[in-house]
């Protein structure tokens, strides 16, 4: 099992270089002059250009990039344009606010998603089979920021229920959960019931039924655990789902997370800060990812032996 996760690992490394240098070039291309926004649009061109020297900016590319890649392998992330504070102690800061938003929305999506997925595939093309099918498109189909604004009018405005916006108890956790989750609950509703139906069209399930097993136990204890390969593949890719998601979510509901954080610091056009936020956000993706990877040789044996 060892061997397995660290050829996992290794396996990444890759990946996170291949993050590094597009983001690198992203913030290359994007408009604007990090001295110039520090000094303010009254700066002397001398004066900006000093402090571009400080900064390093007038360095060759290859150089500013590997002192970008050896500043993310020492966890220094650089510091703010607008407060000069190191930005890796305020993404952490913010960070567990965008985490609580995405694990709420995760267990919404999964609460709905998975179940009614079962059901739905044990009873296909029923009434039921055909309604959740719909909603599943529909659920799908909804932009998130749309969902937003219509959850705050009709729950908030309308009924006032819950609140518009704000951080704070479990109450402000359930609109912003629910219009984050509402898209990825769609697809493990999707994903779960195509799943589940290739597997219930198996040999071994028609046998099990063949021997009187219930059909509870041939659901539930046969069909679903080889069905899981999948749908823990889409959890997997859904988390960056979510965390993309949370970055509009945050905004709408005022949610003091990375994704707030984030548009703050686009408008401020704060470099620093957005190439860090967007640097670790591909660092968590790829963190869940290596966990869903070692998820599978547990419920799969078959993918651990190919690393033997």
């Amino acid at each position: 099992m060892l061997r397995f996760i660290l050829k996992r690992i290794l396996m990444l490394i890759p990946v996170v270089i291949g993050v590094s240098i597009i983001v690198f070039i992203l913030m290359q291309l994007t408009p604007g002059d990090p001295a110039q926004i520090l000094l303010g649009p009254q700066a002397g061109e001398e004066d900006v250009q000093n402090l571009r020297e400080q900064m390093g900016l007038n360095d060759p590319l290859i150089v500013q990039y590997f002192r970008f890649l050896i500043g993310i392998a020492t966890f220094d992330f650089g510091t703010s344009i607008q407060d000069g504070q190191p930005v890796l102690q305020q993404i952490l800061s913010h960070f567990p606010a965008t985490i609580k938003l995405t694990l709420a929305a995760m267990v919404v999506a999964l609460l709905i998603g998975i179940p009614i997925g079962i059901i739905s595939s044990t009873k296909q093309y029923s009434f039921f089979d055909n309604v959740s099918t719909l909603g599943g498109l529909v659920g799908f189909s909804m932009p998130n920021y749309w969902l937003s604004m219509m959850l705050i009018l009709l729950f908030s405005v309308q009924l006032g229920w819950l609140p518009v916006s704000g951080y704070g108890g479990l109450i402000f956790l359930v609109l912003p959960a629910i219009s984050l989750g509402t898209q990825t609950a769609a697809v493990f509703l999707r994903m779960t019931r195509s799943s589940m139906l290739e597997v219930l069209h198996s040999d071994y399930i028609r046998t099990a039924r063949a021997k009187g097993i219930t059909e509870r136990k041939v659901v539930y204890a046969h069909a679903l655990r080889n069905a899981l390969i999948p749908i823990i593949t889409v959890v997997g890719l859904q988390v960056g789902a979510l965390l993309e998601g949370a970055i509009l979510t945050e905004a709408v509901f005022a949610w003091p997370g990375i994704g707030r954080f984030m548009i703050d610091a686009i408008n401020a056009k704060d470099f620093p800060v957005v190439q860090g936020s967007v640097v670790f956000i591909a660092f968590v993706f790829v963190f869940v990812n290596l966990l869903v990877d070692i998820l599978y040789a547990y419920v799969d044996p078959r993918i651990k032996a190919q690393y033997k």
